[in-house]
């Protein structure tokens, strides 16, 4: 192993930065008020981002800035001032969702580095490769994937890779995620997630039957369990990740504190005896202490299902101390057995069988009727409940006193944790002024001097104790005295002020000399970015948009071709858990352009290294097929396309195409047609279709994924206990998640055992289709893959009318389009956007 390692903490606020950097992180990554995905953390402002740069830097720690939401054009111009201000205050790095932030950032500030964010969901080394062409110098790889492919990358990719060690996970891929957005309007990509995988559901049938209620399951189905890998980091270290990176900007500082502090030592025990590796159980202890709903290693080993979920509890649940021995209900007294240590101040929760969870704060307890501050393992202690509970009620603890206390001594204290040596030589001699040499262990120096002459003492001369007393005084700096050679020439006088002066002055120098090395050269004063904005269409469409209809079967293809699509999209992920042949790909293009139709074949969205090898033969099919294009979703299949085909390509809406340069970014790239994000109102995609811009299409109609995820919520319930003797219940059945507002949502899988999420509400813009065909988009697309044959026809033939009539359509003239509709229907984000 010949890389550097990383740690990387999170920081939420002030406190936080203190605690991971005093803790031993390497860096921090951290969010402005603007542009950052943890829009509720307390973020910094751009004053309190210079001083966490400084306090960073002055102790040797990188800090990496948060840019990673999506941005809409308006946003534009204040990201320029704001990326700017970034690179004058010396931020090390940007981390990065948005293509046209990339893009921004490399004509405005070139010189600082750029980190693609999870969130552009890179999880194949083609991915890797693209963002490196790109200009990036590191990836954040998806945190689906298996510990075998992370080596692969690691081993053949020319940037740092980062990946995720400890801390909460999304169910869903980073980045394909539409879920709160489309149910409550706040947007992950945007970076206000409103967390509805934290949320009850229930696996239910079409006559909305609990299937769950036989099994021994909870309702937060969605709930994954947090990510720990302590265990795991040798394995990681010679994968050869750069970067570990814990997750937590939204958590407490003591959070931070106690799992870098953990995460450190292991490191550090590793390299230096990697043969010798432990963990110590208080460590796991602690981790699981300060949070955690119970731990998995997630994919790293391969898919985990149902042992990945914390489907019974969504929050944090503590470390189990014992079980409840009797209960006197005159008083309220329980009698725990513990387990594990008790005292005075931590916080327990008695899990009761019947009525949920009792919390009560440990003030005052017993053993053996002696008041006792503390009671040890295998003890049985007494305190005071405000409810009732039952004997063998099982008691956590979630919030542990000592541990807190431990942890906020890494950032509640004036002094630092962790100090630099120094080394100090103070030389004095009468005639001349009194002269401190700071040099710290890293070589960095300082000098000063007092402004006052060294005089003739008449009554208490300097001494080698008297000076040291000054100069010791380094409490409130990051400097701790590691030698002190005082060199005094005679019976000489110095006012102590001027030697604290002095003191002060040459650790400013040294400080300043730290510091020299995060300089960087002054930014021009051009910040025009007028070369990445596409120019205005001078001359308006006039073209009909064509209708496409994306279909996962030969019959729906041939029902779309039947009913007036213009354009079949085809292949792809398949739901219903099968895969197309290539006679499916053969009969569907022949049947499209018997009819004087054109057809585009779909790659699937995600694409894991086991997986490419299909991927390249499907590619193959494809160039002797000679569709009219081929759609990408990632720009892993970019990357792999414009190396095996020359077919153009199609840029689908997991790309997360949301303003006009990043569209550009895009066209320019070689794509023909792209489908631009969901997320957009109708505003801002009426302003992107007056632009000079590859072919444009909006979705309007179908049901969106809302969540795609490597975790099958069926398989993984019913499917039996081993996924890899799952006996397909997904096959068997049609299941819907439904929410506490008994709104039902489709779950379908595809052939590669992914778990797609659908909206409950069917997107529809019938009655506004003459506002699409006003715009000028290039196409109108139906999606059609959860839609039966018979709908599929229906829907197509009811848009091929409305496209070629437009107001004059018969529905819209009587104002009876609504009778085309049923009453489930969304306008998804067309009227109201995101936040």
């Amino acid at each position: 192993m010949n890389h550097v390692i990383e740690l990387l903490a999170p920081v939420g606020s002030k406190e936080a930065l203190i605690a991971a950097v005093e803790s031993g992180a390497d860096a921090v990554y951290l969010g402005g008020r603007m542009f950052g995905a943890r829009h509720y953390a307390p973020n910094f402002t751009d004053e309190e981002l210079a001083e966490a740069v400084r306090f960073a830097h002055l102790r040797g720690v990188s800090v990496l800035v948060t840019v990673n939401t999506l941005v809409d054009d308006k946003e534009l111009p204040v990201l320029v001032d704001y990326l700017r201000h970034l690179y004058e205050i010396g931020v090390d790095a940007i981390i990065v969702q948005d293509l046209a932030v990339a893009a921004i950032a490399k004509k405005i500030v070139p010189n600082l580095p750029l980190h693609a964010s999870t969130q552009m969901t890179a999880h194949n080394l083609a991915g890797v490769t693209f963002l490196a062409a790109m200009g990036f110098k590191r990836v954040v790889l998806a945190r689906e994937l298996p510990l075998t492919d992370i080596e692969y990358i690691c081993k053949n990719s020319t940037v740092e890779i980062e990946t995720f060690i400890h801390g909460a996970l999304c169910v869903s891929y980073s980045g394909q995620c539409l879920m709160s957005s489309m149910i409550g309007g706040r947007s992950g990509n945007r970076g206000r997630c409103a967390q509805p995988c934290r949320l009850p559901y229930t696996l239910v049938d079409a006559a909305g039957n609990d299937l769950l209620r036989e099994a021994d399951a909870g309702e937060y189905l969605l709930s994954p369990k947090d990510f720990n890998t302590i265990a795991a980091l040798p394995e990681l270290i010679q994968a050869g990740v750069t970067s570990f990176k814990i997750e937590g900007r939204m958590k407490r500082p003591e959070y931070v504190a106690v799992v870098v502090d953990a995460y450190r030592r292991a490191i550090d025990n590793y390299l230096l005896n990697c043969d010798e590796y432990n963990i110590s159980e208080q460590d796991q202890k602690d981790l699981a202490q300060i949070f955690n709903r119970d731990f998995t290693t997630a994919h790293l080993y391969g898919k985990n299902g149902r042992l990945m979920m914390s489907d019974r509890r969504p929050n944090n649940r503590g470390v189990r101390v014992g079980r409840v021995l009797t209960y006197q209900h005159s008083g309220k007294i329980a009698v725990i057995k513990l387990d594990e240590p008790l005292a005075i101040g931590d916080i327990i929760e008695f899990w009761v069988k019947v009525g949920g969870r009792v919390n009560v704060t440990v003030h005052t307890m017993t053993v053996d009727g002696n008041p006792v501050t503390e009671a040890q393992a295998h003890t049985a202690v007494a305190i005071s409940v405000s409810s009732p509970v039952r004997v063998n009620d099982r008691v956590f603890k979630v919030f542990d006193a000592k541990l807190m206390e431990r942890a906020r001594a890494y950032f509640n204290r004036a002094e630092a944790v962790r100090r630099i040596p120094v080394d100090i030589t103070v030389t004095v001699a009468e005639g001349k002024p009194l002269a401190i040499s700071i040099k710290d262990i890293e070589g960095f120096t300082g000098q000063a001097q007092t402004t006052f002459i060294a005089e003739k003492a008449l009554k208490r001369p300097l001494t080698p104790d008297s000076v040291a007393k000054q100069i010791e005084r380094l409490g409130t700096t990051i400097f701790a005295l590691n030698t002190l050679d005082c060199q005094i020439e005679g019976q000489v006088m110095v006012p102590i002020s001027e030697i604290n002066d002095a003191r002060r002055r040459a650790i400013e120098k040294v400080e300043a000399a730290r510091l020299v090395k995060f300089a960087r050269a002054p930014l021009a004063n051009d910040k025009s970015i007028g070369e990445l904005w596409p120019q205005a269409r001078t001359i308006p469409s006039k073209n009909q948009p064509a209708l496409v209809v994306n279909v996962d079967s030969v019959d729906k293809a041939k029902a779309a071709v039947d009913n007036g699509a213009d354009i079949i999209m085809f292949g792809g992920e398949c739901f219903g858990n099968r895969s197309l042949t290539g006679e499916d790909y053969r009969q569907a293009a022949a049947y499209a352009r018997q009819h004087g139709r054109k057809i585009i074949f779909n790659t699937p969205r995600l694409v894991q290294q086991g997986q490419l090898v299909e991927l390249k033969e499907n590619i193959m099919l494809f160039n002797e097929l000679k569709p009219e294009a081929i759609s990408v979703g990632n720009i892993g299949t970019i990357q792999l396309l414009q190396e095996l085909s020359t077919i153009p390509l199609h840029g689908d809406y997991p790309l997360n195409i949301y303003n006009s340069i990043a569209a550009n970014y895009l066209t320019k790239l070689g794509l023909t047609s792209l489908t631009l994000s969901p997320e957009l109102t109708f505003a801002q995609v009426e302003e992107l279709a007056g632009k000079k811009l590859a072919q444009l299409e909006c979705l309007v109609h179908g049901h969106l994924t809302l969540m795609i995820s490597e975790y099958c919520m069926p398989g993984s319930f019913l499917g039996g206990p081993d996924r890899r003797n799952c006996n397909h219940a997904c096959l068997r059945n049609q299941y819907w998640l439904k929410d506490r507002k008994e709104e039902v949502f489709p779950i379908v899988t595809d052939q590669f055992c992914r778990m797609h999420i659908l909206n409950a509400k069917e997107l529809s813009m019938l009655p506004h289709i003459p506002r699409f065909l006003r715009a000028g988009l290039s196409r109108l697309r139906f999606e059609a893959k959860y839609s039966p044959v018979n709908e599929v026809a229906r829907i197509t033939g009811l848009y091929r009318a409305l496209i070629d009539l437009g107001e004059n359509h018969p529905l819209l003239v009587e104002d009876k389009i609504s009778s085309a509709e049923h009453e489930n229907i969304t306008r998804g984000h067309y009227f109201r956007g995101v936040l």
